[in-house]
């Protein structure tokens, strides 16, 4: 009768405490400090036998042999070495026993072994030191696996030996095999992470060496259930003789073995592969062959460990030249963003990648085969909101992001590192899908599903079935995630260095500007002065003297016209070095009455004129009443004064209240300006007309820019030559 099976349960099974061991052994737990029984598999009287007159076994020396085996143990525990083993005669049998420790007590396994030439290790040691002369040479290691493949074959008999290495996802694929033909060839299959459980490929990391030599066999129980040291189940984690699943053992069947052994291969601590060993019949392996293959294990282990440790220190070396390159350029550059883009080849090879993109500071820049800028623009959010702070890497996007499926023939890897913990800011690096069919030893899912009269079991069917493989990039290798992660810190280095130096260029600045807006204060101030006695001498020599003929008087006026002129431009410097002097003082400012006081104020210059005014109902603004005055009297004047050939002249004033601003907007049909030369009229002294057309001393506009400036807002202008011009200026709300 079949017991049900649940697939899902096999997961979470308390595999390290079965409570039961394989019938082919014995099991006892000691106190290691007098040696006496604490618990012992039901099979005891199997192989160990109680000295006459003992009824039950309460010390290890009650059995016929236990006192040699005592005194070995005990040297042993104090001695407080690795594992234990021994072959000893326990009252005319020989007995392979293994020892090891734990919290429970001291675990000793007892075996019969199995009659074998090649226990000794005068017989094990050439077909060892074959092995090493055969891999020396190579740096192949799916060579290194084939012969490790034949050696497992060779001492231990099994009909099957397949070398099993775990891929980034923990499906497995065979890489190397040996058989007599008695069972088929699994070579290239892959089987999915579910045959092996997260919890099992924990225990294979912890105990190298597993063996089921019958999966039929009925697993003896412990006596008593519980430890009696502190109540809980025998932990069997390290015990050769531990029971296993009933599921693993439904699936070997299902798979036609009956005896199986597995290797670990252990790669700087992390669980690599299997030397996977598979018989038809069972098979038993004594202690010896086992302690050898176990070696195997780790020679293996270290051969292949170095090789990949070597491969993978020359690929980061490669690249990170190209690294040292592409960083040298961006040192060079005017910002890391241009530099990318200046070298596509060196930011493309770096990582191995068919497409790049910067995606920073409200710009993406990109090289290669890229998705288009919308969906880039919701990738860096995507990566941002997933809190990828440092390096992201995937060879399928669509698993992580669902949007990554419509952009596969460009990116169905990605491989991102984060410039900045505080903005969507990112370099990725694209690799597209490649399509590929894989093999696997049946179907990778999951057994059928049970029903109370067809109970859940193991996949029976281990049969080649196919699966293309979509969706996917090839994967990012270690060395170009480290190479990216490298890249990361000195870009951010980078961007910090030049962040310090703008900064100290903004304090030097800042240092240059207070010097000068204090020398211009100080040069206006003092100028005034002058000019003034200039005007005023020149009036009254031409009260005094009234005989001056008509070319002297011109020459006369000249002068006055010239010094009023120049009095008025320090008048201006005055107001423009003021300007960034005085403190702002913020508050609601009624802007339809400044415009009310400021068009009385210029009334004497459009006295005459033929002028239209279209003023609209203008917003409130928050600022400094007094600045934005003389802002509004500045761009009025112009209008004013740039409309006088117009006929009618037409001056409108607008405003639009938005959600975190108010703009305002003086527009006018007069001469207008060419908008190449736009960037000019904000500047001191800049001017597009001259000066015997249209009078001024050029920095009206440059102070309304100081203005709008202090208050954190923007203007700018807009024209066309002959077509008049408009003026805006925007001051964000409180």
């Amino acid at each position: 009768m079949n017991t049900p099976l649940d697939l899902d349960a096999c997961a979470q099974e308390p595999i390290r405490i079965p409570g039961g061991v394989q019938p082919h052994g014995v099991l006892l737990a000691l106190a290691p400090a007098d040696l006496s029984v604490l618990q012992a598999s039901a099979n005891v009287s199997s192989l160990l036998t109680l000295k006459p007159g003992v009824a039950k076994a309460e010390r290890l020396e009650d059995f016929v042999g236990g006192d040699h085996l005592a005194r070995d143990l005990k040297d042993w525990l104090a001695r407080e070495e690795g594992a234990f083993l021994r072959t000893c005669d326990m009252g005319g049998r020989v007995l392979q026993v293994l020892g090891h420790r734990n919290s429970q007590g001291a675990i000793l396994e007892f075996e019969n072994p199995p009659a074998s030439e090649r226990e000794t290790f005068e017989a094990l040691y050439p077909l060892l030191r074959g092995f090493m002369d055969d891999i020396a040479p190579t740096d192949d290691v799916n060579l290194i696996a084939n012969s490790a493949a034949r050696l497992a074959r060779e001492l231990t008999g099994f009909n099957r030996v397949m070398i099993y290495r775990f891929d980034p996802d923990w499906n497995g694929v065979v890489i190397a095999e040996d058989g007599d033909g008695v069972l088929p060839s699994y070579l290239d299959l892959r089987f999915p992470a579910s045959d092996i459980p997260a919890q099992a490929r924990e225990l294979y990391r912890l105990n190298r060496l597993r063996l089921i030599p019958d999966a039929n066999y009925t697993p003896v129980p412990l006596e008593p259930v519980m430890s009696p040291t502190d109540g809980r189940p025998l932990d069997l984690s390290f015990a050769a003789l531990r029971s296993v699943s009933p599921i693993h053992l439904q699936y070997m069947r299902n798979m036609g073995t009956l005896a199986s052994m597995s290797i670990s291969i252990l790669v700087d601590g992390r669980l690599w592969g299997l030397i996977s060993c598979h018989s038809a019949e069972p098979l038993r392996v004594n202690a010896q062959v086992r302690a050898v293959c176990d070696f195997l294990g780790q020679i293996i282990s270290l051969q292949i460990g170095a090789r990949e440790r070597a491969a993978f220190a020359a690929e980061r070396i490669e690249l990170k030249r190209t690294e040292t390159r592409l960083l040298a350029e961006l040192a060079r550059a005017d910002n890391y963003r241009n530099g990318l883009i200046e070298h596509p080849a060196d930011w493309l090879g770096m990582a191995g990648a068919s497409g790049a993109a910067v995606i920073a500071e409200g710009e993406i820049k990109v090289v290669g085969a890229t998705p288009p800028i919308e969906h880039l623009s919701r990738l860096a959010a995507w990566l941002h909101n997933h809190k990828v702070d440092e390096v992201f890497a995937s060879d399928n996007l669509a698993e992580h992001w669902p949007d990554g499926e419509m952009l596969a023939d460009t990116a169905a890897g990605i491989l991102a590192i984060s410039i900045s913990q505080i903005h969507a800011s990112y370099i990725v690096w694209f690799r597209p899908e490649v399509l590929r069919t894989v093999t696997w030893g049946g179907d990778p899912r999951k057994g059928d599903v049970g029903t109370p009269l067809q109970p859940l079991s193991p996949r029976a069917s281990f049969e080649r079935w196919k699966e293309q493989v979509r969706l996917r990039s090839n994967p990012w290798r270690e060395a170009e995630i480290e190479t990216a992660r490298d890249f990361r810190n000195a870009v951010i280095s980078f961007v910090l260095k030049r962040a310090e130096e703008k900064a100290e260029l903004t304090e030097a600045l800042q240092r240059t500007n207070k010097e000068l807006e204090s020398f211009s204060y100080s040069v206006s101030h003092d100028l005034r002065a002058p000019f003034r006695h200039i005007v005023g001498f020149s009036e009254l020599l031409g009260e005094r003297e009234k005989s001056l003929d008509e070319k002297s008087r011109h020459y006369l006026d000249s002068i006055k016209d010239a010094a009023l002129s120049a009095g008025r431009l320090v008048d201006d410097l005055l107001n423009f070095s003021h300007m960034g002097r005085t403190s702002l003082n913020l508050t609601r400012v009624d802007m339809d009455k400044l415009v009310r006081e400021v068009r009385h104020s210029l009334e004497p210059d459009a006295e005459g004129r033929a002028i239209e005014w279209d003023i609209q109902r203008l917003p409130p603004a928050w600022g400094d009443g007094a600045m934005l005055r003389q802002v509004l009297a500045n761009l009025l004047d112009n209008a004013i004064k740039y409309t006088r050939d117009a006929q009618p002249a037409k001056i409108t004033i607008t405003g639009e209240e938005r959600a975190r601003d108010t703009l305002y907007r003086v527009a006018d049909n007069g001469v207008g300006f060419d908008m190449a030369y736009v960037d000019k009229l904000f500047g001191v002294f800049q001017r597009l007309h001259r000066v015997e057309d249209f009078e001024g001393t050029g920095i009206g506009l440059a102070l309304s820019k100081r203005v709008i400036d202090r208050h954190a807002g923007d203007i700018f202008a807009e024209g066309t030559p002959g077509g008049g011009a408009a003026f805006t200026f925007v001051l964000p709300k409180r």
